[in-house]
This record gives C-alpha cells, sequence and structure tokens, in this order.
C-alpha cells in the first residue's frame, strides 16, 4: 500500500503486516484485564473440575480390598451387604445418612445439586474421614483397600451427575483418587479399564440384586403392616433381627457362581434369549427357590408364633410415594417421617424398589414400541424398505421378548417370596394401568425421576381405596418432583376427595413438616374413624362383643392372618371387624342349629 507524506514531508512506500490472531488474543486479553481491574473485578486463575485418574481395581485385589455401598432402608442395605459376601467380596457399609453428613455435602461438594446427593456424598466423605482420623487408617491406604460402589443413571435429573458429584467432593476433602465404581439401570459399567476387573456386573450380580431388592421391599411392607398394632412395644423390630440375621445368612450362602447348566437347560437354551444354559440354570434357580422358599417359610411362623397385634385398633392408612432415594431412606434425609407418622397412629405403605425396576422395563417397552418403524421409514427404495422393516420387526421382538422375560421373572420371585411371607404384602402395581391413570395428566413418555409414577400413584391409592391419605416426598432442588408438582394439581382438582400432602425435604424444616404432616393426618384419621364405626356397625356386634371373640380365639392375633378385604373399605381394622362379624355370626348361627 502507497503512503503519501504531507506537506514539507517525502512520500514512500511502508508494507505494514497484519496482526496474527495469537497477537490479536493476547492485546484483547491485556485490555480485559485493564477494564477488570478499572472496575475492581480481577478474576482468579478458574481451575475446572477433570475426572480424577483412579487406582485401578483389579480381581487380585479384591482379597484386601472393601467394597463401601449404602444409602437405602436398611434392611436393603444389609442385604445387599451379605448379597456381595456371597458372590465374594469385602463389604462394609456406609451409615445412614444424617444432617451432619448434608453439612459435609454442601461444604465439599457443589451446592447445585439436590440434597440427596448433599446427604449421601457427605455421607460417603465423613466415613473415609472416620477411618483416617478416628481409626487411625492413612489416607494412602484408604485409597489403596476401598472403593465406594453406587447406582447410576442418565437423563435429565442431577441423579445422572451423582458420579462427579462424589469425585468432587472427595477431591476437596482430601481424598482425590479413591474409587468410585457405579453399575447403570440400563447397563453399561464405569470400572477401569483392566485384563480381570474387580467388579464383576454380570448376570450371578444382577440376579442376586434382584433376589435381595424383593426381600428388602417385603420385609419393609410387613414390619410396617405389624408394627402399628403389636400388642408388646418393640416385639415386631425384636423378631425382625431374628428374620434379618436368618435371611443375611442365606445370601451368604448361596453361590449363584456354582451353578452349571444340565441337558434339560442344554436343551432350551438356544430357545429363550439368553448366553449359554448356564445362564438358563441361574434363571431356573431363582425361580424355583427351595431353599429360600425354606427360609422364608420358617421366618413367617416365627413371626406369627411370637408377635400378637390388635386389629381392632384403626389406624389411617398413609401411602408414601416421591422421589426414589427419600422414598427409601430413613434418617434425617426424610425428616424420620417414617417412625414419625407411626409414633403419630398411622399405619404406612412403603414404596419398594420392585415399582421402580418394573417401571423401567415398562418404559423400555414403550419407548420401543415407539421407535419400531421408525429407520426403515426413511429409505427410499420400497424393496429395501421393506427388508429394513423386517429386521426391525425382529430386532423389536427380541426386545420386546427379554423384557417381556425380566418382567415375568420379576413377578414370579416377588410372588413366591409374597406367599412365603404369608401373603399379607400388597401385590405389585400393574405399570400399563398406571400409564393410563397417569398419562392424562403427566405424558407416560416423559423422563426424568419417576416420570408419571408419582400422580399415577396419588390417584391410585386414593381411588381404589388402598390408602387414606398420600404422602409425595420430594427433596429440595428435584427437578422431575417439581414437574409432578405441577402435574399433580391438576388432579387434585379432578379428584378433589384425594387427601394429598407435598412435603420438600432438606436438611432442615423438619418442624414445619411434622406439622404440615399432622394436619393432614388428623383429617386422615376423621375419615378411618367414621370407616371403623360404620364397619363395626355393620357387623351388628358391638366393638367390645368383637374385641372379647378376638381375646378367646388366638388365631386372630396372628400378625400374617389373611384378612378379607372389602373393595370399598380401606382400613386394616375396618376389614378386620368385618371379617371377624362374619365370623362371629357363623358361629351363633351353627351354634342355633346345634
Amino acid at each position: 500500500m502507497s503512503v503519501v507524506g504531507g506537506p514539507g514531508g517525502s512520500s514512500h512506500s511502508q508494507a505494514r503486516e497484519p496482526l496474527s490472531e495469537q497477537e490479536i488474543a493476547r492485546l484483547v486479553e491485556r485490555e480485559r484485564a485493564r477494564l477488570l481491574a478499572e472496575a475492581g473485578l480481577e478474576q482468579e486463575p478458574v481451575e475446572h473440575f477433570r475426572r480424577p485418574v483412579e487406582l485401578p481395581f483389579t480381581r487380585p485385589q479384591r482379597e484386601h480390598v472393601t467394597v463401601l455401598t449404602g444409602g437405602f432402608s436398611r434392611y436393603h442395605d444389609l442385604f445387599f451387604r451379605a448379597g456381595l459376601q456371597g458372590l465374594g467380596y469385602n463389604v462394609d457399609l456406609v451409615p445412614m445418612p444424617t444432617k451432619a453428613d448434608y453439612q459435609a455435602g454442601r461444604e465439599y461438594g457443589n451446592n447445585g445439586q439436590c440434597s440427596p446427593a448433599h446427604f449421601t456424598v457427605g455421607a460417603l466423605v465423613n466415613y473415609l474421614k472416620h477411618l483416617r482420623d478416628e481409626k487411625g487408617i492413612p489416607t494412602e491406604k484408604i485409597l489403596r483397600d476401598y472403593v465406594f460402589m453406587t447406582m447410576g443413571a442418565c437423563g435429565p435429573c442431577r441423579f445422572g451427575m451423582y458420579e462427579a458429584e462424589y469425585r468432587l467432593a472427595l477431591r476437596n476433602s482430601g481424598f482425590d483418587g479413591f474409587r468410585v465404581i457405579s453399575f447403570q439401570m440400563k447397563g453399561g459399567l464405569d470400572q477401569i479399564d483392566g485384563a480381570r476387573p474387580g467388579f464383576e456386573f454380570d448376570l450371578n450380580f444382577f440376579l442376586t440384586l434382584g433376589v435381595l431388592i424383593i426381600l428388602g421391599d417385603l420385609i419393609n411392607e410387613i414390619v410396617c403392616q405389624i408394627r402399628p398394632y403389636e400388642m408388646q412395644p418393640g416385639q415386631t423390630d425384636r423378631v425382625f433381627e431374628k428374620i434379618r440375621a436368618k435371611i443375611e445368612t442365606y445370601l451368604r450362602e448361596i453361590d449363584l457362581r456354582s451353578i452349571r447348566g444340565g441337558a434339560l437347560a442344554r436343551m432350551l437354551a438356544p430357545a429363550v434369549p439368553v448366553d449359554g444354559p448356564d445362564q438358563l440354570a441361574k434363571f431356573f434357580h431363582v425361580l424355583r427357590h427351595d431353599e429360600l422358599q425354606r427360609v422364608l417359610g420358617h421366618c413367617a411362623r416365627l413371626i406369627d408364633e411370637e408377635i400378637e397385634v390388635d386389629y381392632t385398633r384403626p389406624k389411617p392408612l398413609a401411602k408414601m410415594t416421591g422421589e426414589f432415594w427419600v422414598c427409601l431412606t430413613e434418617g434425617d434425609g426424610s425428616f424420620n417421617l417414617f417412625r414419625f407418622l407411626e409414633s403419630q397412629g398411622a399405619e404406612l405403605i412403603r414404596e419398594p424398589i420392585t415399582t421402580w425396576i418394573n417401571f423401567l422395563l415398562a418404559q423400555g417397552k414403550l419407548y420401543a414400541r415407539d421407535a419400531r418403524g421408525l429407520a426403515s421409514a426413511s429409505v427410499p427404495d420400497r424393496l429395501r424398505r421393506l427388508k429394513a422393516r423386517a429386521g426391525e420387526e425382529v430386532s423389536y421382538g427380541k426386545k420386546w421378548l427379554a423384557l417381556t422375560l425380566l418382567e415375568w421373572v420379576v413377578h414370579r420371585v416377588y410372588e413366591q417370596v409374597r406367599g412365603a411371607l404369608g401373603g399379607t404384602a400388597q401385590q405389585q402395581v400393574d405399570q400399563r394401568e398406571l400409564q393410563q391413570i397417569g398419562h392424562p395428566f403427566y405424558n407416560c413418555r416423559s423422563q426424568g425421576g419417576e416420570g408419571h409414577m408419582e400422580v399415577s400413584k396419588a390417584i391410585y391409592y386414593s381411588t381404589r381405596n388402598l390408602a387414606h391419605m398420600v404422602l409425595s416426598l420430594k427433596p429440595f432442588g428435584c427437578l422431575p418432583s417439581t414437574q409432578s408438582d405441577g402435574a399433580q394439581a391438576a388432579a387434585l382438582s379432578r379428584y378433589p376427595e384425594m387427601i394429598f400432602l407435598p412435603i420438600e425435604t432438606s436438611g432442615e424444616g423438619d418442624l414445619n413438616a411434622f406439622s404440615r404432616v399432622q394436619m393432614a393426618l388428623s383429617e386422615a384419621k376423621e375419615l378411618c374413624g367414621e370407616e371403623f364405626r360404620a364397619c363395626v356397625e355393620k357387623t351388628g356386634f358391638t366393638l367390645e362383643q368383637i374385641r372379647s371373640y378376638v381375646a378367646e380365639h388366638p388365631e386372630l392375633r396372628r400378625p400374617l392372618q389373611r384378612i378379607p378385604r372389602e373393595q370399598a373399605v380401606t382400613g386394616r381394622a375396618a376389614n378386620f371387624v368385618l371379617h371377624v362379624g362374619r365370623r362371629m355370626r357363623a358361629d351363633r348361627q351353627r351354634g342355633t342349629r346345634a
């Protein structure tokens, strides 16, 4: 470019080189720093979190490495420990999270997480600090000899980020590099690569996991059915400690790894979606479970022999639903509401994990059906499109068959365990019915948390006379539960007779929650009392006569007796007096005929 000098100057040619990108970036950064300094906004160096490089967990290390786990209900945690020990792992439980753990989770983790993340992350950090500071185990030994196993997930819920949250808090608390291993509910294994990984998430693991989840679900439900009516306070807990020990012994001794397929398994294996006769034999063993049936039969006899109940005392039925973790944990994470409700005279209906498993299987079938034929529809050539559609139909059929088989296995094992424990626990809720009930208010294809089930279960238990009231527990900051709250408002306008109470949990606010629960419970008690008085009147006997009859017949004081349920009657005591009234009339008629 030619530059001409001004008056009195000389003209000359001067070439100017353009600035490089690096020089431009440097000048921009210098000007940004100047402006920030002028405004008093100097920035500290930003250090972004990155997943740390962990020590590998390999098969030879299994002998000296302890697997830490926990975070669900007490029975689930204890059975999980026993089941993993039966598979050859050294296992220890992280104690149930407390408010101190919640504060630690907020201190070392990300304040933007929901309260279950704060509780569970803080519990792990505090337990590791306990090992280091009180038991004197050096940090290097903790990193070498301990790993933590948790459940993972994906989707819009913060649950999908729990693993990263654990790692961040561990780094901030001085345990950088501590191993966190997660297994995904939709498949997949997050574990350090190696020739022989220390954790084997195989069929043995998932079959054992399925059995112990069902055991924990049903033991929780039966305890909640019996404890409010026990005649000797504390006897239910004492008896179920014996039962817990028996089940733990069984889980430690069962060894699915040693089961091998015989001639029948080799013949049937090619016709079903399993990898070989050994896996089919393991399925047969879980479906039959003769030894488990024997153990649980002994447990049922122990319950009936050592506990006496009085079912003539009316108790309102309170159904717990809401966010997955809060409905399971029994400590400060759920405001200790389970025991509080019982102390206030309610019978609690706990939410089983099995319902969530069935929900995942049903959603898998729904999504597979929605995707059926979509890929082949875009193929322009008609012949190739028909061929692609045929392949899609085969693929869909295999997936549908596998999911249906899993649904059947879960149902079969659940019913076997339920029957062996007396058959008093409720049957599983039909997932298709839940989809139909909740879909008008919450699209059943929306993902995150429990999806439509929070709304569906509230309607289901209220309209089918299975509960007097429904409590929905949802942690502060839970995104899917916030969505459910909006949909629940529409459901309440459609079903105004429903007694529904949402409770938001966090590290504080329990006294306010107790006050709100007492207000809703008083309404449920009034409804339960009216129902009970109407049923007593319907029998034609007085309550004193019914109680005298029960005192003369010990079988009516057994906890696991089968009480016929009237379709329009909700309470256990109301159904019980109707049952006793029928027996009393039958005895009177036999006496008259004699």
